[in-house]
């Protein structure tokens, strides 16, 4: 070879290393990157709204009304951060020069199931029902709920 042809073969080879480095990593920062699942089962009827507001951080929506308020908390469980994943993302990623990426990324984009729950309060900021049920595409009126699992207060009321 001569000298022209071996400093082209060396910038493209260089090039390629690069651009493989900045090019992977969606999948390993996504795998990185996830929230702890949602603390749910501390929640329980006649528990004040400041604990469930501790746990569950700010709600999506909340709507008052005269019997007292609900909360809306739109929520995602099983997508925590995987150190394990993320590896194995990299390691994909260089073994197959980043085209691991277009298999990858997806499957990191799936992760996790969001789900929606519903907390009524009385006038006092008392819980007095817990609905859970998967994240529909439109939130719910907050005195519906239709789907999922409703805990009732010992009187029986909702």
């Amino acid at each position: 070879m001569n000298r022209q042809t071996c400093v082209l073969v060396r910038l493209i080879a260089s090039a390629s290393v690069i651009g493989l480095v900045a090019g992977t990593g969606c999948s390993v920062g996504m795998a990185l990157s996830g929230k702890p699942d949602p603390n749910v089962s501390v929640l329980n009827i006649g528990m004040p709204r400041q604990i469930v507001l501790l746990n569950l951080g700010q709600p999506t929506k909340t709507a008052a009304s005269k019997a007292g308020r609900t909360d809306i908390f739109d929520l995602e469980r099983g997508n925590e951060p995987s150190a394990g994943r993320a590896v194995l993302h990299g390691v994909m990623d260089v073994l197959t020069l980043g085209a691991w990426e277009i298999i990858g990324t997806p499957i990191e984009g799936f992760q996790g199931e969001k789900f929606q729950l519903i907390v009524e309060y009385d006038s006092d900021d008392v819980v007095t029902s817990i609905v859970t049920g998967e994240a529909p595409s439109a939130p719910p009126k907050p005195t519906e709920a239709t789907r999922g699992h409703r805990k009732k207060g010992p009187s029986g009321q909702r």
